[in-house]
């Protein structure tokens, strides 16, 4: 059995519903999958002595599973005053309407689709409740509209699908571009950095307690392959899914279609800068 603490990033090992950090609280979401990992994270932030705390990324549309965040909340004293979303993908984002509703919060999103209220995210936004500071981090690859949130008091950031607890995500292609994404991991490399971030809290998977070694083994990872399809290119292989099968063949067919849609952005950034 390997020891989670060698693994790349320091992974803290089962996911678990609970408290991460300081300000942060886990509720695992019942949608566990290939793709899902164990589940979405459904996180709810507050400061420690505020009434008031943030939800993020309120899972699939899962009634049980949306009145268990509510209630997580309300049993540690909290009243949920607003819903954030990482990125559109429905096993993040599908249940956000309805936990709007059961909250009676707004939701703010960097797609205006997905929004409801009179606010939206962007770069550089600050987003403070109830004494709580959360820092809105653009981090399109994954998808266009993929965002982190730093939480400074907790040198922590939560980053969706952008970086897993577990494996490595899918540079979802059309809509998730490659040399986006290799400039948000380089992006989030800065703030382990600059900023003194070593926790990452994943939309899937477990906590990671060594962010910049998370970081570092994603764009050694993204490196790798990307060298590896540039080689199969060269040898003849044109399709997407001969590609797939040669440079995935160790992995799991059933995740072959999302293996694809990564493939698909190698090719595309390939083209871009000349290379094939």
């Amino acid at each position: 059995m390997t020891d989670a603490a060698a693994l790349p990033g320091r992974p803290r090992g089962t996911v678990l519903s609970g408290p991460a950090t300081a300000r942060a609280v886990n509720v695992l979401a019942p949608n566990a999958s290939p793709m899902t990992l164990d589940g979405t994270n459904t996180w709810i932030v507050s400061e420690p002595d505020s009434e008031l705390a943030v939800v993020i990324d309120p899972g699939p549309l899962d009634d049980v599973h949306l009145r268990t965040v509510l209630d997580t909340a309300e049993k540690a004293g909290k009243r949920v005053a607003l819903t954030l979303l990482t990125h559109g993908h429905p096993d993040h984002a599908e249940g956000a309407s309805r936990f709007a509703e059961l909250s009676g919060t707004s939701v703010r999103a960097l797609d205006p689709a997905l929004r409801l209220g009179d606010e939206g995210l962007a770069a550089g936004d600050v987003i403070s409740v109830g004494g709580l500071e959360l820092r809105v981090v653009p981090t399109p690859g994954h998808t266009a509209d993929s965002l982190c949130f730093h939480l400074p008091a907790d040198r922590a950031v939560l980053t969706g699908d952008t970086v897993l607890g577990r494996g490595t995500t899918v540079v979802a292609h059309p809509d998730g571009r490659l040399g986006d994404y290799l400039d948000s991991l380089r992006r989030l490399r800065s703030l382990t950095v600059d900023d003194g971030v070593h926790t990452v809290l994943p939309g899937h998977g477990p906590v990671l307690d060594d962010a910049q070694g998370a970081v570092e083994f994603y764009l050694a990872h993204r490196a790798h392959r990307l060298a590896q399809v540039e080689t199969a290119v060269e040898n003849g292989l044109r399709a997407p899914e001969q590609v797939v099968a040669h440079v995935y063949a160790d992995v799991d067919r059933s995740l072959w279609p999302a293996a694809e849609l990564s493939v698909r952005a190698q090719m595309d950034y390939l083209r871009e800068h000349g290379l094939i």
